[in-house]
């Protein structure tokens, strides 16, 4: 008797532990709890201990955090008939409890079969090119779209991204062709671009080059031309200066005088080697005048001298014509100051084709001319 009392009791312990762990639900803090009773929705269960009628309460309890789904990997035919083995991740969470219970079976299973659908129906609409290169623009429309789908079920969909495109291996081998192609003409358009920039900056080189020998040809000319000006100058004026002083002697020489330079210069013609002479004047005038002088002949009277104010009254001041007779220290002074602008001509040519090097400038307009 006393042994079926005690097992009596077990039972009932056990029993009443039972409709204990059966009465108090506790549901976590990143959780929602959905209560139905007797098959029928009752309430959502907070976070913490809830106390719910025993036996006849169903509590299904749902994560609320984001959960991370794996697409599995199918094969996709894009839009230019390339096959294709495409896989994604997607993140989502569950925004509505009660909808995830209620409203599909399986939220999971679900989202995964229709992942693939949308996957398989996007990326079908885009040739292969385009997918490696739009996978932003996929995973924006796959995001769209899924979550639009899943708002029934009480699903948001965060964020769906395109883990791997792995084309087939035929169209791996066209690609990997294409792509070196593609290298190999760039290689060479880069090529050719340095050939016509080294043929251009050679070019650019030769003309600067030209140029500054125009350059220095024309200031050697102008200068060399200065210099003959000057030359000339100075020979024409030593020669007038020459004329001058002759002009200045002989003013004041009467016909006695002359007379004896005269003889003088038929001595020094008589003295070269020469058999034949040409005489600017008749010869007997002048022998008749040397014996006029020697006293053999009737008397000569003196011819009346010239005085330099009277040639200047004729012929005007002799400055004024000829110019002053430059000293020997303004002549030094003139030859320097034409060797000092020479040397600065040549100085700024140099200056001016090192500018043209370095800067790129244009050269001067005459030159272009």
């Amino acid at each position: 008797m006393l042994g079926e009392m005690l097992i009596l009791l077990l039972i009932l312990g056990a029993v009443i532990v039972v409709i204990l762990m059966t009465t108090i639900v506790q549901v976590e803090q990143y959780e929602t709890g959905v209560a139905l009773r007797l098959g029928k929705f009752y309430a959502m269960l907070n976070p913490g201990w809830n106390f719910v009628v025993p036996l006849i309460t169903q509590v299904f309890k749902v994560d609320l955090r984001i959960q991370v789904l794996d697409v599995p990997r199918q094969e996709v035919i894009t839009k230019d008939n390339s096959p294709t083995m495409v896989d994604a991740v997607v993140y989502y969470r569950v925004s509505d409890g009660k909808k995830a219970v209620l409203n599909v079976a399986n939220y999971r299973s679900a989202i995964v079969n229709m992942a693939q659908t949308t996957l398989r129906g996007v990326v079908g609409d885009m040739e292969l090119d385009e997918i490696f290169s739009s996978r932003d623009k996929i995973n924006a429309i796959l995001r769209n779209k899924l979550d639009v789908e899943t708002d029934p079920w009480g699903v948001k969909v965060d964020n769906v991204e395109i883990r791997e495109v792995d084309p087939s291996p035929n169209v791996k081998a066209a690609m990997e062709e294409q792509t070196s192609a593609e290298r190999e003409r760039r290689a060479a358009i880069l090529k050719a671009d340095g050939e016509k920039k080294s043929a251009i900056l050679s070019a650019e080189g030769e003309k600067q080059s030209r140029i500054l020998e125009a350059e220095g040809v024309r200031q050697a000319k102008v200068l060399e031309a200065q210099g003959e000006r000057t030359k000339t100058i100075l020979e024409k004026q030593g020669e007038a200066q020459g004329l001058r002083i002759t002009a200045m002697g002989a003013s004041t020489l009467d016909s006695k005088a002359l007379t004896v330079l005269s003889l003088d210069s038929l001595k020094a013609l008589g003295a070269g080697p020469a058999t034949k002479f040409v005489i600017p004047f008749e010869i007997s005038k002048l022998l008749e005048g040397a014996s006029d002088y020697v006293g053999y002949s009737r008397k000569a009277g003196d011819r009346q001298l010239s005085e330099i104010k009277d040639v200047e009254k004729a012929l005007g001041k002799a400055d004024d014509i000829l110019g002053t007779i430059p000293t020997a220290e303004e002549m030094a002074k003139e030859i320097s100051t034409i060797k000092e602008k020479a040397e600065e001509a040549v100085k700024e040519v140099s200056q001016q084709g090192v500018k043209d090097e370095y800067s790129g400038t244009e050269p001067p307009r005459e030159l272009q001319e």
